[in-house]
């Protein structure tokens, strides 16, 4: 959790705390006591809707988390795919086209990765994405061995270029405006409704309300870190691309 998360949570607290004394002093607990059937059914039904949109989006923003880290990984496998098949084409074509897969790495983990915080990408990474294409596609084999290089060297770098666009689909938030409007607005009514309840120790039922206070804050605040993959405290590291620079020979030359 940052400040912003601990900001939201102890001012819900100190929000709810002083509207429920307040409710307390202007509308005492026998005033509400004879109501108290009444909004336990409702509070029961709201709290339940509630949590089934919350649980749903909790799962949703857990699995978009999981699918981008998953398609990093793709991205870094189809790399080291077209990195391996540079190394057996003949130079210097093949040099460059190995040179290049570094320099895309690079690009993504050094580069990209911090502009992808800010749902940018980085247009240096994609024009070596264009030029390994240009380089690939300009590969001209002069015998069955090369052939085969050739297309399993197309093939990798389509593959690549089709993990990158996955990736950077991935560059915006999963929850729209619409259901944080909705989410806060469920959060709201919720803990509302426990203040309708009358109880006679006060200091208990705010120990009762303050509790579903940090419940329902909590599960907010985990929605709102895990709400986009590449940042918050769950995000998605580029430690595909780091394992993959780490495991690779002497770079050619032409």
């Amino acid at each position: 959790m940052n400040y912003s998360d601990y900001l939201i949570l102890f001012g819900s607290l100190v929000l709810v705390t002083v509207v429920l004394l307040g409710l307390n002093r202007f509308f005492p607990h026998t005033t509400r006591l004879p109501q108290n059937d009444v909004a336990g059914f409702i509070f029961a039904v709201v709290g339940v809707i509630y949590a089934v949109l919350l649980a749903f989006v909790v799962i949703a923003v857990w699995e978009n988390t999981d699918a981008a880290k998953a398609t990093t990984f793709r991205e870094a496998d189809a790399l080291a795919g077209v990195y391996w098949m540079s190394r057996q084409m003949p130079l210097p074509m093949g040099a460059h086209l190995e040179d290049d897969t570094l320099k895309y790495a690079h690009a993504v983990m050094d580069d990209e990765w911090g502009l992808m915080r800010h749902h940018q990408s980085d247009p240096h990474a994609t024009q070596l994405m264009y030029d390994m294409r240009d380089t690939t596609m300009g590969f001209q084999p002069s015998n069955a061995r090369e052939q085969v290089l050739y297309d399993h060297a197309v093939t990798g770098v389509e593959q690549l270029a089709s993990e990158r666009r996955s990736r950077l689909n991935e560059i915006e938030d999963l929850v729209p405006p619409l259901l944080w409007i909705a989410l806060i607005l469920g959060a709201v009514l919720t803990v509302g409704f426990s203040f309708l309840f009358g109880l006679s120790n006060t200091w208990a039922h705010l120990a009762m309300v303050l509790t579903l206070t940090v419940l329902v804050s909590i599960s907010l605040i985990a929605v709102k870190e895990m709400d986009y993959p590449f940042s918050g405290v769950n995000e998605v590291k580029p430690t595909s691309f780091e394992v993959f620079l780490s495991r690779l020979p002497p770079e050619r030359t032409a």
